[in-house]
């Protein structure tokens, strides 16, 4: 008889069929476990699939009283309330840098989209108006890459991936981490100095308290008229108000967004301005990371039913 595992979160069939072919997969749709199966099945089910960002708390994890493992797939993990689990004994996994080349692709692609002005300029020969010379303030030229200055919030596996895709623009690249790393950039000892001498910066940090709105008003009047911040993190780390502010008065030139702070929503307010660039968070959302993703999420489970350790597992809080 094949292990059983709740899908908590709501995820593609296509997702999940690497998962059905070696679990019993009790999938939720999304839906509260307690309105799709009866509370017989739910009171036996010892390991829980969910997005990192879903939220998944103390009460949640009290429905399943004997949860062992909570996966989550992709990197993120910030849904899961990580004391609570470690109270409870349930061991917490994740893809740690599974997709951190996709990731960090990415952010290179909304930084080039968003300080090249790339959507004005289809939209401008689309509509006739290169073709019928009209001028256009926002064709003006902008900085090219070589000696810009790059400021990476968070070092992790995908902070040093856009780093060295940076660096191979000829860029200039800095970044602010809560560890410092022996590595050929410059070290800010904080994300105020680090803003001051950004031109543009990059939010790879990882979700959490400690970052919840850390890129505010402050920060964004840092970076400057002709400063651009680039999102690929989480929407919690980015005040959406200030950047709005910031955006509407020019306090900053510009922005490009992978994710928000409620999705699947961006706020009307952004989506209006011309000078941002869009994308619906899908920023590890290609076929090598999905396969690099369902293989750690493969390795955890399986582990774990083994009664082994996760090999992917996230330290507890």
């Amino acid at each position: 008889m094949a292990d059983k595992v709740l899908i908590y979160s709501r995820f593609p069939k296509t997702m999940m069929a690497r998962f059905a072919e070696r679990f019993e997969l009790l999938d939720t749709g999304g839906k509260p476990a307690g309105e799709v199966f009866p509370a017989e099945e739910i009171g036996a089910i010892r390991a829980v699939l969910t997005a990192g960002g879903t939220p998944l708390g103390a009460e949640a994890m009290d429905l399943f009283p004997k949860l062992g493992a909570i996966v989550c797939y992709g990197t993120g993990y910030d849904g899961v309330d990580l004391k609570a689990a470690a109270a409870r004994n349930i061991a917490v996994g994740h893809s740690p840098g599974a997709n951190a080349a996709s990731v960090a692709d990415i952010a290179m692609t909304l930084m080039l989209a968003t300080t090249r002005r790339i959507l004005v300029a289809d939209q401008y020969v689309r509509s006739g108006d290169w073709a019928a010379s009209k001028q256009s303030p926002m064709m003006r030229p902008q900085s090219g890459m070589p000696g810009r200055r790059i400021g990476v919030y968070g070092m992790g596996e995908i902070g040093r991936k856009i780093a060295t895709r940076c660096a191979a623009f000829e860029s200039e690249i800095g970044y602010f981490s809560r560890t410092r790393y022996d590595l050929p950039y410059q070290y800010f000892p904080s994300l105020e100095a680090l803003a001051d001498w950004s031109s543009v910066l990059m939010i790879a940090v990882r979700a959490g308290a400690e970052t919840q709105h850390a890129v505010n008003a402050d920060i964004l009047k840092r970076l400057g008229a002709d400063g651009y911040v680039v999102n690929i993190s989480r929407g919690s780390v980015i005040d959406e108000k200030a950047l709005v502010a910031a955006l509407t008065d020019k306090a900053i030139a510009g922005a490009g967004l992978d994710v928000f702070e409620k999705e699947p929503h961006a706020p009307d307010a952004l989506t209006e301005l011309p000078n941002v660039v869009f994308a619906p968070h899908i920023g590890g959302h290609t076929l090598d990371s999905h396969v690099a993703m369902q293989g750690c999420v493969l390795a955890n489970l399986s582990a774990f039913f083994e009664g082994k350790p996760l090999p992917y597992e996230v330290e507890k809080g």
